[in-house]
C-alpha cells in the first residue's frame, strides 16, 4: 500500500533532482506535472482493468470512452519511463502533456506554459536529459492506483494525495522566497478563514486570487465539496496550472478556474454581463500590488487635445472606466491595489455574501483615497470583524497581517476587533498558528455572531460605530484593543551580572584587537 509518506518521499526526491540547477519557483512546476502524470496513468489503468473484468470488444470501448478522462499510451507514464533514456525525452513527456489536454476537454489547458524542452529553464541536452530521466525514476516505483492508497478514517484515496500534493506547495513556498506568496496560504491562515465564511450546501465558493487553489479548496471542504460551486481566477499561468491540479486530485472535476486579471478583466459573470454574486470570498490578494489599475489603460499611450495640440499625459484610473462600478466607493492610489481588490470582493457579494480576505494592516489606517474608501465601506456597514495575525507567518514577507470580514446584511453596526498577533508558536524560520489559537479566534467571532459577551482585556473588542468615528474611520488595532505589554521588571543583581559580563567582554575584545595591532607593527 502507498501512504502519504511515500508521496511525500517521492516528491521530494524531484525536488532534490532539480535542486542547484534550477530556481525552485520554477522546478515546482515539473515536479508537480510529474506527479499529476503518475497520478494520472495510475488511476486509468486501474479503471480499466476493471472494465476488463466486465465488458469486452465494441462494449469494453464505449465504457472506456465513458471514464472522465482518457489516455493514449504515448501520454502515459509508463510511455515516458520506457523512453527515459531517448535524447528527445523533453520533448516526449511535452507531446505528453500537450496529448493529454487535446484528449481530454476537461483537462485543456491544465499544463500551460509548462514546457519539459526548455532550455532556458532546464538547460541544453547535456544537463537536461539527465535531470528529466533521474525526475521520472524518482516517481517509476510510486503506486498511486486508488485501491493501493492508504487511508485513515473518513479519508478516500483522493484526500491522501491531494493532501500530499498542498504539503509540497507549502514546501515548495517555503524554498521559493519571495516568490512563494504569489501561489501558496499557510494552511493555519486558510482554516481560520474557511470557519469564518462557513460555507452551507448551495453556497457559491469564490477565491478571486486563487494561487494554487489550497485555500479555495480548504473553504469549500467546509461546505463540502458535492454541495458547493467553486469559483477561482488566477493572473499567474503557472499557479493557474497547479490549481486545477489541485483541484483534480482532489477529485473535483467542476470547479471553474480561470486565467486573466481579475481587476481589469474578471471572468467570472452572470448571464447579464455583470459580477456573478457569491456567498463565500476568501483571498490573500498580492499586499500593495503595484500599476493595478494598468490593464484598463490596454492601448498604452494617453493623449488629451484634438488633433493639433495632441498632448500625452499620464494615465490615471478612473470609476467611469469599471462598467462593474467597483470603484464608486473612490479609486485606490496607483501604487497600492489593496482596496482595488477588496472593492472587487465588496461588489462580488450576494446579498448574505461573507468575505474573509488577507490584506497589510495599511488598509487599515493609511490616509488620502483609501481613507475615504474605507469611510464609505464603514459607513455601508459592510465590515464585520478585524482580525490581526502574528508576523513572520506568510511565505514571501515577514511582515504582519491582517484577516478582514466583511458581510452582507449585518444586524448591527459594530466590529469585532481581534488581537491575535502574539498567539503562535515558533518554529524553525517560520511562526506557526497553532490549533488552539485557530479555535480561540474562530470561537471568539462565532461569540461575536451570536450576540455573545466578546471583551477580553489584550485580545478582543467590540467597537460601536460611535468608537470608530471618534477615530476617524481609522481601524488600526491599537486604537482598539491595548496591546501595550509592560517590561518584566529585573532583578539588581540580574542586571549587575551583565554589566559584568559585558565589561569582561570588552577586555577581551580590546586586549585581541591591541595583539592583532602589535603583529601589524600598528
Amino acid at each position: 500500500m502507498t501512504n502519504i509518506e511515500d508521496i511525500k518521499n517521492a516528491l521530494w526526491a524531484g525536488a532534490n533532482t532539480f535542486r542547484d540547477s534550477i530556481d525552485a519557483a520554477n522546478y515546482k512546476d515539473y515536479v508537480l506535472s510529474m506527479l499529476f502524470v503518475k497520478y494520472l496513468s495510475d488511476t486509468y489503468r486501474e479503471s480499466v482493468d476493471e472494465l476488463k473484468k466486465e465488458y469486452s470488444g465494441i462494449r469494453l470501448e464505449r465504457q472506456i470512452e465513458n471514464l472522465p478522462f482518457c489516455l493514449k499510451e504515448e501520454h502515459t507514464f509508463e510511455y515516458l519511463n520506457e523512453n527515459k533514456y531517448a535524447n528527445d525525452i523533453g520533448t516526449k513527456i511535452s507531446e505528453a502533456l500537450t496529448g493529454i489536454e487535446s484528449s481530454n476537454p476537461i483537462l485543456a489547458g491544465i499544463f500551460r506554459g509548462i514546457d519539459f524542452n526548455s532550455e532556458a529553464n532546464l538547460g541544453k541536452k547535456e544537463q537536461k536529459n539527465p535531470m528529466l530521466r533521474n525526475l521520472i525514476e524518482d516517481f517509476q516505483n510510486l503506486d498511486l492506483r486508488p485501491s493501493m492508497i492508504e487511508t485513515n478514517g473518513e479519508q478516500v484515496p483522493s484526500d491522501v494525495i491531494g493532501d500530499a500534493y498542498e504539503y509540497m506547495i507549502g514546501e515548495f513556498a517555503t524554498m521559493a522566497g519571495k516568490k512563494a506568496g504569489s501561489f501558496f496560504t499557510p494552511q493555519e491562515v486558510s482554516e481560520i478563514m474557511a470557519q469564518i465564511v462557513n460555507p452551507q450546501a448551495g453556497d457559491r465558493v469564490y477565491d478571486p486570487t486563487c494561487g494554487s487553489g489550497s485555500l479555495l479548496i480548504r473553504a469549500a471542504r467546509k461546505g463540502g465539496f458535492n454541495n458547493v460551486q467553486i469559483y477561482g481566477q488566477e493572473v499567474s499561468s503557472s499557479a493557474i496550472s497547479m490549481a486545477r491540479m489541485n483541484m483534480f486530485i482532489h477529485d473535483i472535476k467542476d470547479a471553474k478556474i480561470a486565467w486573466g486579471d481579475t481587476l481589469a478583466n474578471p471572468q467570472h459573470l452572470d448571464s447579464d454581463g455583470n459580477l456573478m454574486k457569491f456567498e463565500c470570498i476568501v483571498a490573500n490578494m498580492p499586499f500593495s500590488k503595484d500599476k493595478w489599475a494598468a490593464g484598463f489603460n490596454p492601448g498604452g499611450e494617453v493623449f488629451k487635445g484634438n488633433e493639433k495640440n495632441r498632448k500625452k499625459v499620464e494615465f490615471k484610473m478612473e470609476p467611469s472606466l469599471d462598467k462593474f462600478h467597483r470603484f464608486d466607493y473612490g479609486i485606490p492610489p496607483s501604487s497600492k491595489g489593496d482596496w482595488a481588490f477588496l472593492l472587487h470582493m465588496i461588489a462580488s457579494m450576494s446579498g448574505n455574501g461573507r468575505v474573509a480576505a488577507v490584506a497589510p494592516h495599511g488598509v487599515l489606517f493609511r490616509g488620502s483615497s483609501e481613507g475615504k474608501i474605507r469611510t464609505e465601506v464603514i459607513q455601508k456597514n459592510l465590515i464585520d470583524a478585524v482580525i490581526g495575525l502574528p508576523e513572520n507567518i506568510f511565505y514571501g514577507t515577514s511582515i504582519p497581517a491582517c484577516i478582514i470580514v466583511f458581510r452582507k446584511g449585518k444586524r448591527n453596526s459594530n466590529i469585532l476587533f481581534i488581537d491575535a498577533s502574539k498567539e503562535y508558536q515558533k518554529e524553525k524560520s517560520k511562526n506557526k498558528i497553532l490549533p488552539t489559537n485557530i479555535d480561540k479566534i474562530v470561537q471568539k467571532y462565532k461569540m461575536y455572531l451570536n450576540n455573545e459577551d466578546v471583551e477580553e482585556p489584550k485580545y478582543s473588542h467590540l467597537a460601536t460605530i460611535e468608537e470608530i468615528k471618534e477615530n476617524d474611520f481609522n481601524l488600526n488595532i491599537p486604537r482598539y484593543i491595548d496591546t501595550f505589554e509592560e517590561e518584566k521588571l529585573r532583578d539588581i543583581e540580574d542586571i549587575n551580572l551583565d554589566i559584568y559580563e559585558t565589561n569582561n567582554k570588552i577586555s577581551r575584545l580590546e586586549k585581541e584587537l591591541a595583539d592583532y595591532l602589535k603583529e601589524l607593527g600598528i
